[in-house]
């Protein structure tokens, strides 16, 4: 299948590691020119020398605790350069509890780390994207805003918040050529991962391993996902080949969310 993506322009968003950085790899191995956003200069530069050198990659460094800052920095890069024809958001999750006992600033924290700085971003690159008549805005989100997960209070909330902004979205610009989907990752081989097993490891008693084969057999493919596989769907939905998907849902979740 040809995607059709040499020459397209992207900005992924949290590229340092995980998720972010497969699809980065991904993108770049398809021909695209990417830029890597993160607020660590150290890990962009060593993730820049891996890419794939078709095109020539760059990076910014912008914390996203700074939603004005974010776009500024953004805005004078767009200025100095090609804007962005594929935007990926992809922001570290909250920590972990419930939401009874989460304190209000956790809420204020990732509501500007996920959706106010998404939405900045959009409103920067998307008039390009209207200019070329072709957009993928493709946000990161979880399997939560299908079915909530326990102890995951805080990113539950914030997560359907932005699911709906992007559903929303995706109505507003479809006309333009721009799609906007949101991709739903389950349980990944990620940083997050391990954070996240350590925590129901200290709260059963049981040791990580079997925290972590606790999780494995409740998804119907028994293993989690790789970070690689979560990039290869975000990499699809950036295509031509996608065109004609638009204000969705995509669990890559092994089959562990229950509803449809």
């Amino acid at each position: 299948m040809n995607l059709n993506l040499n020459n397209k322009k992207a900005l992924v968003c949290g590229s340092t590691a995980g998720i972010g950085k497969a699809t980065a790899m991904a993108l770049a191995a398809e021909g695209v020119q990417v830029t890597l956003i993160a607020r660590n200069e150290h890990k962009l530069k060593a993730v820049l020398e891996e890419l794939p050198q078709q095109r020539q990659h760059d990076y910014i460094v912008a914390d996203f605790s700074n939603p004005l800052e974010l776009k500024q920095k953004v805005s004078d890069y767009i200025s100095n350069n090609h804007g962005f024809h594929i935007l990926v958001n992809n922001t570290g999750g909250p920590k972990g509890g419930p939401v009874f006992s989460a304190d209000v600033s956790e809420f204020e924290s990732a509501f500007t780390q996920h959706l106010k700085c998404n939405h900045v971003l959009v409103q920067t690159v998307v008039p390009l994207m209207k200019t070329e008549g072709f957009g993928r805005i493709i946000n990161v989100i979880s399997t939560s805003v299908k079915q909530p997960l326990d102890g995951l209070g805080v990113s539950n909330t914030i997560r359907g918040a932005v699911a709906n902004w992007s559903k929303t979205l995706a109505n507003e610009l479809g006309q333009f050529g721009i799609t906007v989907n949101n991709v739903l990752p389950g349980a990944t081989g990620t940083e997050r991962l391990t954070e996240i097993i350590k925590n129901k490891s200290a709260k059963t008693g049981k040791p990580e391993e079997e925290a972590a084969n606790d999780m494995k057999n409740a998804i119907p493919a028994k293993r989690f996902a790789k970070p690689e596989e979560l990039a290869a769907a975000i990499t699809f939905l950036a295509s031509e080949c996608a065109s004609y998907i638009n204000g969705i849902n995509l669990p890559v979740d092994g089959g562990r969310t229950k509803s449809l």
